[in-house]
């Protein structure tokens, strides 16, 4: 049986000692600020988090770029004259044209190495939901699970991956056409933060409103309260947009109620945090349905 390695991209949002520690490979992704271009590599060697939304809180504008099929070609096809197969899993299809790259390199790739397996598959799940969705894998992996079995699995439970999350910028959502501008400017007036989704598609809907900060943090955690399956069993991911101090209330009501494994806490990247925005808190678990 062939050896197989776990791709994924820079959206994971996972740290370096987390990609060393599960055995995958994260693709770095291109974004710039203020017109100058950037690699978003899991170490922010060239421009850390919190610089990046200090950039962003001055007024800067930030715009990403998908993986094209050259860099897929490039990262894929080493592994496979090491003889190995890829399981990649990549960041939404439905906000991102990511996903459709890599199928292109898939096809081109197996018909250049017969009898090579890649399989891409499209989690529908965006920055630390798509590092949990990652994360697991790995873990499966180490437990035996073949590539065929571990893309069957991820099929059958990532629509049981929620993600529930809410912005402190609501103008940032305005930008990327989730909020209308007049909602923006009176929603901001009046202290309303919004709390969203990512659905079965793996697009961002917002679900309600919410007036205040803490009270929207603290309906991420109602959420997971209504919907968590298996608590005890489970590691649980927060995301922040340099809020650190928010996520870490979030993690302390999850761990006041719930007995789960671990509570691992990580930036949300510049790929997503261009449109999300500074200040952005998201919290991620496996649940009854999306």
């Amino acid at each position: 049986m062939r050896d197989y390695v776990i791709v994924t991209d820079g959206t994971a949002d996972l740290t370096q000692e987390m990609i060393e520690e599960l055995g995958i490979i994260s693709i770095p992704m291109n974004f710039e600020v203020e017109g100058k271009a950037y690699v978003h590599y899991p170490d922010a060697r060239e421009l850390s988090a919190h610089e990046f939304y200090e950039k962003l809180r001055q007024g800067g504008k930030s715009v990403t770029s998908l993986i094209n099929t050259d860099t897929f070609l490039k990262v894929f096809e080493p592994l496979i004259k090491e003889g190995k197969d890829i399981l990649y899993i990549s960041f939404s299809s439905a906000l991102s044209g990511t996903y459709n790259s890599s199928l292109i390199a898939k096809e081109e790739l197996e018909e250049k190495y017969q009898g090579t397996k890649i399989l891409c598959f499209d989690s529908r799940c965006a920055s630390v939901g798509e590092g949990l969705c990652v994360y697991t894998a790995a873990e499966l992996k180490r437990e035996g699970y073949t590539i065929e079995e571990l893309f069957n699995w991820l099929e059958e439970n990532v629509l049981h991956l929620c993600h529930w999350f809410t912005v402190d910028d609501l103008f940032h959502l305005k930008r990327g056409g989730r909020v209308s501008a007049l909602s923006a400017g009176i929603g901001t007036a009046l202290n309303i933060k919004p709390v969203l989704h990512v659905d079965d598609e793996g697009r961002l809907i917002p679900m309600e409103k919410v007036r205040g900060r803490k009270k929207s943090i603290q309906a991420l955690f109602e959420h997971m309260e209504a919907t968590v399956t298996n608590p005890k069993d489970q590691v649980i991911f927060i995301g922040h947009g340099d809020a650190k101090e928010d996520a870490e209330y979030l993690a302390g009501l999850v761990k006041e109620r719930f007995p789960v494994k671990d509570v691992i806490i990580n930036y949300i990247g510049p790929v997503v945090g261009t449109h999300s925005g500074p200040g952005t808190i998201a919290l991620f678990f496996f649940g009854t349905g999306r």
